[in-house]
């Protein structure tokens, strides 16, 4: 696992070399063992490397045998070995064992059809020195980050956007677009971000950049469809599937551990791979502790775990930092633990593997259709199922504001997805946020723009409302909060984190898993947890989803942190986005008990943090506070 960062323009190669060396020392988290350039009179490729495969060759930036094009690559390739014979068996030598010269020979043989024979999580870049071309990719799930931007006549991008940030031509400026959408879900789910004129480069897109022009193009999208697979089908295929991908993500010439939790994504990993190390996270509060039940599921199945308990004092001490890292505001409370619990497994080992995506390949969030155990309404809401949709989008809003027993069920079956579904991590309604936000910044992208959009793409319309919500949030919450979250807090500790649930052979096996095997009455991730059973005790597989338990509610009500949250809330720079009273007395009433607001206090908390780093102190990577109090 790797940073790259680069830039395209016509200054003069001293003047290069100096801006590629500030680029890539930002990031030398990314990859502390080594680093690279190549600079010539229009481009500068950087690059730092966390070496995984091929230790001691595999250098970047790296050049093909005529020394035409030069590549810079974060990620890993799991088929780069069957790809490498193919090559060379067309002719092409290669002077190296890893993945990244299977990618540049590869794209001299295929062109940006690679991409369509790639199993993995990368983002790469490839100059054409007799083209003057920037030809750039990125993975079909968006595992791995690009950023980008066009400022004064410079092309610039990086994995980081710290990184664009030490460009002199780089104009830092706060763009106020993404605030409302934010402030809703807990994350930007725009196209934009927070700095305005900085872009992320989607998922399975790649782009050229040639004579000032840039140019995008897709090459992948997730094909949601339904099928008349039984059910002992469809658990042999997952279960084949997700064993076969978790040998793949195996390959490495470092030792690969593994995340260990209370839920069964992680823990069929886990079960399935049995590596020498497992790691997981609790907290010293809170009715929950994820350690300690991880600690059991190792004892049961014969895995070695390692856990870190993570006090109030461990979370506000480092909150800043993983703000840094984090590049944009992230309101998830998990980013926490996760930052924990991956500087406890980069203590031992290089690379991890863990659970994300299942919940979005094999539905099992509640928001994608809710599940009674009342037979009577179920059966009630099945028939009512198959009425016209006009007629089940009356009787929805009929018993919108109701409140009776199974309510939510019926609501969530009738009601057209646009209208019901806003994603699966909403912390307030647009409402809400405007009570908070001052006027000039209630008028940003709304939640609801980019997901109607998706939920009304053509390719869905005879899909089931479960797929449409399936399909929506691979495009938002999964890459725009769970895999960059896990990319930033991983990456922030020097640790390659894979994800082989996020895989092309998995993802053609959940794409026709039928809807009755999604979410139905029994469980979310019914097929999914019925292959997971072949490999876990009941306990776990059957667990109802929870999410990652982050005890916030209790941090907010001590008087320590409780403080120094009415304090950052209490500066002179909050007042110019938020009513300030009604903040303050929103933080005062959940502190006395009076409300429950832990989740909006954090989500405004985070943001603040975040802007205060990098628009109030310049973006200088914050100390560790260890004098907080309340240790």
């Amino acid at each position: 696992m790797c940073g790259i960062a680069g830039f395209v323009n016509d200054d003069p190669v001293d003047v290069k070399c100096p801006v590629i060396k500030r680029m890539t020392d930002i990031i030398a988290h990314r990859g502390p063992d080594a680093e690279g350039k190549y600079v010539d009179e229009h481009v500068a490729l950087g690059h730092r490397r966390l070496s995984i495969i091929d230790l001691e060759g595999s250098k970047q930036p790296m050049t093909n045998e005529d020394g035409n094009l030069v590549i810079t690559y974060n990620g890993e390739v799991y088929n780069y070995q069957p790809l490498r014979e193919e090559l060379i068996a067309a002719g092409h030598t290669f002077a190296t064992h890893g993945d990244t010269e299977v990618l540049l020979h590869g794209y001299e043989e295929w062109g940006p059809k690679l991409l369509d024979r790639l199993r993995g999580m990368f983002t790469f870049v490839i100059w054409d020195k007799a083209k003057r071309e920037l030809f750039g990719a990125r993975d079909r799930f968006g595992i791995k980050p690009f950023y980008y931007a066009r400022m004064n006549g410079t092309f610039m991008y990086g994995s980081e956007i710290k990184s664009l940030i030490q460009h002199p031509d780089f104009v830092k400026e706060f763009n106020p677009d993404p605030l409302k959408a934010y402030m809703t879900v807990q994350c930007n789910i725009t196209d934009q971000s927070f700095f305005k004129g900085v872009f992320q480069l989607p998922p399975a897109h790649w782009f050229t950049y040639r004579d000032g022009k840039m140019e995008q193009h897709q090459y992948w999208d997730p094909n949601q469809r339904e099928s008349r697979q039984s059910l002992k089908k469809v658990v042999d295929d997952i279960d084949k599937a997700v064993c076969d991908s978790v040998a793949a993500h195996q390959v490495a010439d470092v030792e690969v551990g593994s995340f260990l939790s209370a839920g069964v994504d992680s823990s069929y990993v886990a079960a399935v791979a049995r590596p020498d190390h497992t790691y997981s996270v609790g907290f010293d509060t809170g009715q929950f502790n994820e350690a300690r039940q991880a600690h059991e599921l190792s004892e049961m199945i014969g895995l070695n775990n390692e856990a870190k308990t993570v006090t109030p004092h461990d979370a506000f001490s480092h909150f800043r930092r993983i703000q840094w890292h984090l590049d944009e505001p992230d309101g998830n409370p998990s980013c926490v633990p996760l930052y924990f619990v991956s500087k406890l497994a980069a203590s031992q080992v290089r690379v991890v593997m863990s659970g994300e995506g299942a919940d979005e390949l094999f539905a099992g969030y509640q928001p994608y259709g809710f599940y009674t155990k009342s037979k009577a309404i179920r059966l009630l809401t099945a028939a009512l199922e198959k009425l016209p949709r006009p007629m089940r989008t009356a009787l929805a809003h009929a018993i919108r504001d109701k409140h009776f027993h199974g309510q939510l069920h019926m609501y969530l079956h009738l009601a057209p997805p646009e209208e019901c579904f806003h994603g699966c991590s909403r912390v307030m309604t647009e409402q809400e946020a405007d009570e908070l936000l001052k006027p000039a910044y209630r008028n940003g992208t709304s939640q609801w723009v980019r997901i109607r959009q998706l939920l009304r793409t053509p390719k869905l319309r005879n899909v089931s409302d479960i797929k449409k919500k399936q399909y929506a949030d691979m495009h938002q919450g999964m890459v725009k909060d769970i895999l960059l979250k896990a990319d930033k807090m991983s990456m922030a500790n020097s640790l390659e984190l894979r994800v082989p649930i996020l895989d092309r052979e998995v993802m053609d096996v959940a794409e026709t898993v039928p809807t009755k095997y999604l979410i139905n009455w029994r469980n979310s991730k019914y097929a999914f947890r019925e292959a997971a059973a072949r490999h876990l005790p009941e306990a776990w597989y059957n667990r109802e989803k929870m999410g990652f338990p982050v005890p916030i509610k209790e941090w907010l009500r001590q008087e320590p942190y409780y403080r120094l949250v009415r304090e950052l809330f209490s500066r002179d720079f909050v007042s110019e986005f938020f009513d300030q009273p009604t903040l303050l007395k929103m933080l005062d009433d959940n502190y006395a008990g009076r409300n429950n607001a832990r989740r909006k206090i954090w989500t405004v908390y985070s943001f603040l943090t975040w802007y205060d780093i990098y628009f109030v102190h310049n973006g200088e990577k914050p100390a560790i506070d260890e004098h907080i109090e309340g240790r």
